[in-house]
């Protein structure tokens, strides 16, 4: 089975769906027999993307006492970049894990 089209989906989902397609993935590849790696990088991109939307939470309080300000921007680009980038290295066919998480599985 073709997986090209899967990972894409997976990373391309921070921009529309970010929490629900890496979770329907994931449940996916426990029914149907699919590649290792999809289900690490439907784990990976989950992580990913709470961890971001802790970090970002965290940046709008400090936001108050201007110190969240800088962090704020850095994680918010950090979201829209790390995915396309993503995207670009699988089309590439070049393996990718993500950043903060990329480790943990």
């Amino acid at each position: 089975m073709e997986t090209k089209g899967l990972k894409i989906l997976i990373h391309a989902s921070a921009f529309f769906a970010p929490f629900l397609v890496p979770v329907v993935i994931f449940i996916l590849t426990l029914f149907v027999e699919l590649d290792d790696q999809i289900k690490r990088l439907s784990i990976q991109a989950l992580l990913f993307q709470i961890t971001m939307l802790i970090l970002i939470t965290i940046s709008v309080i400090l936001s108050f006492i201007i110190v969240g300000i800088p962090f704020l921007l850095a994680f918010i680009i950090m979201t829209l970049i790390i995915p396309i980038i993503a995207i670009i290295k699988t089309i590439n066919d070049e393996s990718y894990n993500y950043p903060i998480v990329g480790r943990w599985f």
